[in-house]
Formats: C-alpha cells, sequence, structure tokens
C-alpha cells in the first residue's frame, strides 16, 4: 500500500508525464534494448520503428500515474496487457528490469526536475503497479495451461492446409503436431505465432486472430501479406508467412489469448463492423452466431478496397443466406469493373453515418468493430453520434492501443 505522500508526488508528475510521456518510453526502449538485447526476441520491432509502441507505453504510464490510488479503474486495460504478457512470454522477471530502465529513463529526460523524491517515489508506485500485472499474469498463466487442451509457452502445430482468400490475404489451418486436444477460445481472441526467419538474428512474434468458431480440431488465422510502403517496412513475418510456409510445415504458437470477445450472454442483436483485414475475429464471432445463437439478428458490414482483396466473403455470403437473420453489407472504396459489372458491393467510397443508419436495423444492439486505425476513429465517431452507448461498443487495435478521437481522415 502506498504511503499518502507518495501517491501526491506520483500525481504531481501527470502533467509532465503529459507532456513528456513519448520523449521518456523512446529513451526507455532504447536503453532497454541496448542492456538487454535478448528482449528484442519478445517485442515488436515493426511497431518501435512506428513509434506506436512507445506512444502506447506512455499512455498507460500516464493512465497508471492519474489513477495511482485508484488502480481498479485501470483494470480492463491492465488485463488487456495482461493478455498480450502472457502471449508473448512476459515473466515476473523481467518487470525489475523494466523498472530499472524506466527510471532510468524518466531522469535523464526530465534531468533536474527528476528528483531523488520523485524518483524514489515512482520506484514504490512501479513496484506496486508491476504487482498488480505479475499477480494477473499469473492467473492467466495458470488458468493457460491448465484448462483442456491447454498449455504454456509456445506448442508445436502443422500446417495442415493454405488456403489464399485475396489478392491479399491467405488463411492457414494449423493442427498440434502432437495429435492432442486443442484450447478452447473466446470468438475475437487471437494466438502469437514465433518465428524464426533465416537471415533475421533475433526471433519474431506477432499475433494473429483467429478467424473461425472455435470447437474444431483446427485453429484457423487469416493473414495479411505486409508489403513495404513509403515509410513503412514490409511486415516480416507476414511475407514470410505467405510465401515461404506451406503443406506440413511447423509454427509455434502461444494458447489463445485476447479480452475482445463476443458477450454470449447478451441475446440482442449484434453488429459487426470491420475494415481490412480487421474482418478476421469478426468471422470468427459471425461463424459461432450462425453455428450457436441462430436466433440473434445480426449485421455484419465491411469495408474494402475492392474485390480483390476482400478476404473471406464467399464464407459470409453462404453463412448470411442460410438465415433471415443475417445481413452483410460491403462497402468498397475503389471497386473494380468487375465489381461493377456484378454489383458485388453495396456503397462506393467510405462507410458513413447516415449509410450506417440506413443498413443497421436497430440501434438496440452490441457494436464490435476492428481495422486500421483511422477507419476505427470514424466508426467510434459514427457511432457516438448514433448515441450508442460505450458500454455496448467494442473494439479492437491490431498493435498497440491507440486512441479513437474522431479522425479527418477514413481508409479501407
Amino acid at each position: 500500500m502506498l504511503r499518502e505522500q507518495t501517491i501526491q508526488i506520483i500525481k504531481s508528475t501527470v502533467p509532465v508525464l503529459e507532456k513528456h510521456g513519448v520523449d521518456i518510453t523512446k529513451r526507455f526502449y532504447q536503453l532497454l534494448f541496448t542492456g538487454h538485447p535478448e528482449l528484442l526476441n519478445i517485442f515488436n520491432h515493426a511497431n518501435q520503428s512506428q513509434g506506436r509502441q512507445q506512444t502506447a507505453l506512455a499512455n498507460a504510464v500516464y493512465a497508471a500515474a492519474k489513477y495511482i490510488d485508484k488502480l481498479e479503474t485501470i483494470l480492463p486495460v491492465v488485463k488487456q496487457i495482461a493478455h498480450k504478457h502472457r502471449s508473448l512470454g512476459v515473466k515476473a522477471e523481467h518487470y525489475p528490469i523494466v523498472g530499472q530502465t524506466l527510471l532510468a529513463a524518466i531522469k535523464e529526460v526530465l534531468g533536474d526536475a527528476a528528483t531523488e523524491e520523485i524518483l524514489n517515489a515512482w520506484a514504490k508506485a512501479y513496484g506496486e503497479i508491476a504487482n498488480v500485472f505479475i499477480s494477473v499474469e499469473s492467473e492467466m498463466y495458470q488458468q493457460s495451461e491448465e484448462q483442456k487442451g491447454g498449455w504454456s509457452g509456445f506448442r508445436a502445430f502443422r500446417l495442415e492446409r493454405k488456403v489464399k482468400e485475396s489478392d491479399v490475404i491467405t488463411s492457414f489451418y494449423l493442427v498440434p503436431q502432437d495429435g492432442g486436444a486443442i484450447a478452447a477460445f473466446e470468438p475475437g481472441q487471437y494466438v502469437s505465432i514465433k518465428m524464426e526467419i533465416p537471415g533475421e538474428q533475433n526471433t519474431h512474434i506477432r499475433q494473429y486472430s483467429l478467424s473461425d468458431a472455435p470447437g474444431k480440431s483446427y485453429y484457423r488465422i487469416s493473414v495479411k501479406r505486409e508489403d513495404a510502403m513509403p515509410g513503412k517496412p514490409a511486415g516480416k513475418v507476414s511475407v514470410h508467412l505467405h510465401e515461404h510456409v506451406e503443406h506440413g510445415d511447423i509454427l509455434w504458437l502461444s494458447a489463445p489469448a485476447g479480452e475482445f470477445t463476443l458477450d454470449r450472454q447478451d441475446s440482442r442483436p449484434v453488429v459487426l463492423i470491420s475494415g481490412g483485414v480487421g474482418l478476421t475475429p469478426m468471422v470468427s464471432m459471425l461463424n459461432t452466431l450462425a453455428e450457436s445463437y441462430p436466433a440473434r439478428l445480426i449485421t455484419f458490414i465491411h469495408a474494402a478496397h475492392n474485390g480483390n482483396v476482400h478476404a473471406l466473403r464467399q464464407q459470409v455470403e453462404e453463412i448470411a443466406s442460410r438465415s433471415p437473420q443475417i445481413s452483410a453489407y460491403w462497402c468498397y472504396a475503389k471497386p473494380t469493373d468487375h465489381d461493377r459489372r456484378t454489383n458485388a458491393f453495396h456503397k462506393e467510397g467510405y462507410i458513413d453515418l447516415p449509410w450506417l443508419r440506413d443498413v443497421i436495423p436497430t440501434q438496440e444492439a452490441s457494436f464490435y468493430f476492428c481495422g486500421p486505425v483511422p477507419f476505427m476513429k470514424t466508426i467510434n465517431s459514427s457511432l457516438n453520434q448514433m448515441g450508442i452507448a460505450a458500454a455496448d461498443v467494442h473494439y479492437e487495435f491490431f498493435g498497440p492501443a491507440d486512441n479513437l478521437e474522431p479522425a479527418n481522415d477514413v481508409v479501407d
């Protein structure tokens, strides 16, 4: 338990963290990887190079300082991060390393403003915060290992089938190499894949949503090939999966994780909205609803650049064709001539508020969405304008958490 004086010192640093948080976390990661290069086998290098991880950590530190006397307030965020830590293999012994490095970064960036009193207060506060994470993650590790078909660490899976779903997305059907049972999962969860790529010094770990309903003998992930773009390098893992992983090859998976899950207890209508490869957790949810909850009213909305890159469309349309309770709508930013000739889409351009009002049958529903960050900002803003209660809005970021302030632009 922190003393009141320590709490007040931490709270007094909130404005400083708001201003210098990203500078602190940038320096933190530089120091961390210089002193402990083995941790490069855990962290996503692409998120580091793009600055997303630094921003996410800065936001987490800021929130922890702001609510240091009410850490239960940020428990949902703690659980979300803890799921990722468990899936990556972050352990209790990593926390002292992180704490020492964070204090060193604070001292370097703030200089004389980081007094001994402030650093001592942060050392105590970090200890409290770390204990919360360690406790939550310990329970997750235990549950992951002890559940039926569960395991600890990474388990060998064999690629049973590889299916090209669009010009940029391919599905991988994975079964355990040992022939044993696999852990159940909730629709919306993900698995981590640990991969050693020839020519790469470090191991790479990436998280991919499970794109089919639970209860199967396999896990399916549907991966977008991330080619290089201006200012953005190619995705090393996604390109390797597309180009080099074939039938019979072995991939190492952690057990399913994630807080973005379908509420199975809610009997109200469901609206699933996705952009690009963000449809993968939505298809898992749709398949589960169609198989196990056929009475629920479901609206599935997907935005893509055009039909060439629209994955899993046939599967969704087949599901929708079997039930009057399910409606599916496609929005194409730049449809091809073939898309136009075949009337393959319902809206040209981007998803907007008027169109959402037209296709969503009721606002008394649970809303789930996922996609690129600008897309998610637009959807979130539209749902706010529609008056959807915050408790009925659920979303997932691919990669480090961001914020969903209204966007000035949208992407498919």
